[in-house]
């Protein structure tokens, strides 16, 4: 899948969520609310992780982990969007600019 679907299917998402929070809240979730429920996914996602690799006791946990990865990338995309972020441009911006300083390095 390539970047602009992804972010095209995770808007499509994100505005059928935002149907359902307005039928039962009477308004969707604000960018605030959207960071503070990728926080608690961030928690989530580190548990799993210390399940795989043996510190928690977690069942189906690399499964779980497999969603989870998914859900925190779906929160990031949102996020972007909802702040006018060009993600795709930005990610590679940053990323040539930490090859460049760890090419400083050699």
């Amino acid at each position: 899948m390539e970047f602009s679907e992804m972010m095209e299917r995770a808007m499509r998402v994100r505005k059928r969520y935002a149907e359902v929070e307005t039928e039962k809240y009477g308004a969707q979730w604000t960018n605030e609310e959207l960071a503070l429920g990728f926080v608690g996914d961030v928690g989530d996602l580190v548990k799993l992780i210390m399940a795989v690799n043996g510190r928690r006791g977690i069942e189906n946990a690399r499964e779980k982990l497999e969603h989870e990865l998914a859900d925190c990338l779906w929160s990031v995309l949102v996020l972007a969007d909802a702040h006018a972020i060009d993600l795709e441009r930005a990610f590679a911006r940053t990323m040539a600019e930490l090859e460049k300083r760890l090419n400083a390095h050699d």
